[in-house]
């Protein structure tokens, strides 16, 4: 019996069988040798890298937060009654939506075409990978996606489009973090709002205003699918270039949504017979309201995060380091306004503007000379400012031209000119009331060795303050500025912004207007309009509110300012200045339905006119020349100038009610809102805003006082003045000969910068 056994059991171990699992023994630990050396290899090799490209999935999601999926976004600017009048777009142009604004269909059609198990895999499907890697196999090139709606969000959000194996792996880690951080419903609003749609459109709501000019709400279900239809390849589907592709694309998507049950028959059928029109694609110019509006946000975000503007040094390193400042920080703030999707409500009435764009080119129409780049030589420019609220309305830096791609130049605020005797209510007259000077004063207007001369060679001896104004002269200006002190008359414009003042501006020259840099339009009209503000200052700037694209406000201005001069002065400059227009300089440039005050300004050898003048209600400040400085013969500040200034106050001011100036220099002011526009255009009602309590007057600062451009990379052509020797002593009498001819009395002296010293 137990011999049997053993017979037995040496059957079943026959040498062949005892060889195959010797066999199997030996191929099994060569496969788990080989699997452990693999592995050891693949550690050491790609393990590191794999575990090193988790971890930063990992730490760069949970570093994420909701404001990373919208981090650039559009900015638009409104006028005052809330239409869009541009938009500030920088390589990408974007309009986030949150989910509960965007309509089902476009939600259903990204699905249906582009990830149809988006609500049940996580982050990475896994099949639908394999199919398209066998399809790739199969047809030899790419015909359907492997990426989850998901993975192609973390591609355009967190990597990049380089189609390598390692960027597909960080595009996998990335993607399965997502889905543990965020909701399905959050991804897939991430993605809407992130995906390209070709020609700088990122996000639906941004394609749909650029290819149909209407918000997405507002598209028909085959708009929908049309646009949906354009990310697959925004190449291939650009509808612009390659429609009938866009077209077929969303014929496919409408036949996934039929077959997904997402739409029914009927909307299907509807859906592919509906011809799509596209909107016209034009580029848009940037006009002179987009230019300005874009600087007075850029400044107001700086004021947001606490700068302080400066215009007075007490260095020059001082200067050379706010300069630096404030260069820095205006580029970023600037750069900020095309990715920060911003909100910015302006004061520019867009019926005015048209006005005063309108006004300048119609009285320098004449001049038709132009530039090699098609620009005319002969120029204007000018700003309005609402006296209620010391803002912008409307600015025009120069004259519309349909022959140019754009505007290279804002001269409203971007040029610098010789102001001529339009700066002597600013630095010699109103400053002068402030010391103790009336309007019935009695001044000299007698020529003296080594000052300058009236325009038109006469002189009347003992005459009153309000006549020297009225018949612009030069004698009186230039004694009572020298009795001031240039220290003194200047200090009132660096109070008000003037930012071009330097310390060769420090002689009696400047009385006349012979600054080395000049000003602005921009600066001149709130210099004036702080006149008929009762002495305030206020920023010039076009910005209501800046909120983010929740609303959330950034930046609010007010209508408060600083007090520059007394309300006695300024009432006292203003019955002046309507002294001007009644029977001076200016005479037969009223206004037939309101009072009104204003300056003419010519500078040497007519090169550059002005015109600054206001009413109770608006401020406006006219300049005319040449880009780079030419005479004019008929230029002077009543002429071209004047009549801008006349045409266009008249004009906004027809359905005015009567409104004194002043009342025996008593500075009252009505309070009653005025609605001067009755067209379809006409501004909204401005509300009145609180006041604040006057600040006290500084004392002027004894400095050089510089102070820095708008960064800019335009050449507006101004010339350099010239600076002379003093001349020799001259006779005790002005010479009989005199070659100016000036009707209005205003031009500066033949040398407007005589007795200046050199520039060391």
């Amino acid at each position: 019996m137990a011999k049997k056994k053993k017979q037995k059991k040496s059957k079943i171990k026959s040498p062949a069988l005892r060889r195959f699992l010797m066999a199997l023994k030996v191929s099994l630990l060569v496969i788990l040798l080989i699997i452990l050396v693999g592995g050891i290899i693949f550690y050491f090799t790609y393990g590191k890298e794999l575990l090193k490209m988790q971890k930063e999935a990992k730490t760069a999601v949970a570093a994420s937060t909701v404001d990373t999926f919208r981090s650039s976004e559009t900015s638009v600017i409104y006028d005052s009654k809330g239409k869009e009048i541009s938009e500030l777009k920088g390589e990408k142009d974007v309009y986030y939506l949150e989910s509960s604004a965007i309509p089902d269909y476009v939600k259903t059609a990204f699905l249906s075409i582009e990830d149809k198990k988006f609500y049940e895999h996580g982050g990475v499907d896994y099949l639908a990978i394999m199919r398209a890697v066998l399809a790739r196999i199969k047809y030899g090139h790419v015909t359907q996606g492997g990426s989850t709606i998901t993975q192609q969000l973390v591609k355009n959000v967190f990597l990049t489009q380089e189609r390598t194996m390692d960027r597909k792996l960080r595009e996998m880690f990335y993607s399965m973090e997502m889905e543990k951080k965020y909701t399905k419903d959050q991804i897939l609003e991430f993605y809407i709002n992130n995906v390209y749609f070709s020609h700088g459109y990122y996000g639906i709501q941004a394609a749909s205003y650029g290819y149909f000019k209407k918000d997405v709400s507002e598209l028909s279900l085959s708009e929908v699918a049309f646009l949906c239809a354009i990310p697959n390849g925004p190449t291939k589907y650009d509808p612009l270039t390659h429609y009938d592709n866009t077209i077929k694309r969303r014929n496919l998507i409408l036949k996934n949504m039929l077959d997904d049950s997402k739409i029914m028959l009927e909307e299907y059928e509807s859906a592919i017979a509906e011809d799509i029109q596209l909107s016209e694609q034009k580029t848009k110019k940037q006009d002179y309201v987009e230019t300005f509006a874009r600087h007075s946000a850029t400044r107001a975000l700086m004021q947001a995060q606490g700068f302080q503007f400066r215009y007075s040094f007490s260095s020059d390193d001082d200067k050379k380091n706010y300069q630096e400042e404030y260069n820095e920080l205006y580029e970023q703030c600037e750069q900020s306004l095309y990715t920060g999707g911003y909100r910015i409500y302006t004061s520019i009435s867009m019926a005015k503007q048209k006005k005063l764009q309108k006004a300048v080119n119609e009285q320098l129409q004449g001049f038709t000379e132009k530039t090699n780049a098609g620009v005319y030589k002969m120029q204007g420019a000018a700003v309005c400012i609402s006296n209620k609220t010391g803002r912008v309305v409307a600015i025009v830096g120069g004259r519309k031209q349909k022959t140019t791609d754009g505007y290279t130049l804002n001269r409203a605020f971007q040029s610098y000119r010789q102001p001529g005797s339009s700066i002597k209510p600013l630095i010699v007259y109103t400053p002068s009331f402030e010391h103790g000077y009336t309007p019935e004063s009695i001044v000299d207007d007698s020529y003296f060795k080594g000052g300058p001369r009236n325009s038109n060679g006469t002189y009347a001896g003992k005459i009153p303050v309000r006549s020297a104004v009225a018949a612009s002269k030069n004698v009186v200006a230039w004694k009572l500025f020298e009795e001031l002190t240039p220290k003194v008359g200047l200090s009132y414009i660096l109070k008000m912004g003037f930012s071009n003042i330097v310390a060769n501006d420090y002689y009696a020259a400047s009385s006349l207007g012979g600054l080395t840099n000049g000003v602005s339009p921009l600066e001149m009209a709130s210099g004036f309009a702080t006149i008929e503000n009762d002495g305030y200052y206020r920023e010039p700037t076009c910005i209501v509110e800046i909120t983010d694209s929740r609303d959330n406000t950034i930046y609010k201005s007010n209508s408060k300012g600083k007090q520059v001069y007394s309300k006695e002065s300024t009432s006292m400059m203003t019955s002046c200045m309507e002294s001007v227009i009644e029977s001076g300089t200016a005479k037969g440039l009223g206004l037939s339905k309101t009072p009104s005050a204003g300056k003419t300004g010519t500078t040497n050898d007519k090169k550059d006119g002005w015109f600054c003048g206001y009413t109770a209600y608006y401020t406006t400040a006219v300049w005319v020349g040449y880009d780079t400085p030419k005479t004019v013969n008929d230029l002077y500040g009543s002429t071209y100038p004047g009549r801008i200034w006349h045409n266009f106050m008249e004009d906004i001011h027809s359905s005015v009610e009567y409104q004194a100036l002043h009342d025996e220099y008593d500075g009252k002011k009505s309070d009653e809102v005025i609605d001067d526009e009755d067209d379809s255009e006409a501004d909204e009602t401005e509300q009145p805003e609180d006041t604040q309590e006057p600040e006290d007057t500084q004392e002027p600062v004894d400095t050089e006082v510089p102070v820095t451009k708008e960064p800019d990379n335009w050449d507006d052509g101004q010339k350099e003045p010239v600076v002379t020797e003093k001349p020799q002593e001259q006779e005790t009498e002005p010479p009989q000969e005199e070659e100016v001819v000036d009707p209005a009395g205003d031009v500066g002296m033949q040398e407007m910068l005589l007795w200046r010293p050199k520039r060391i």
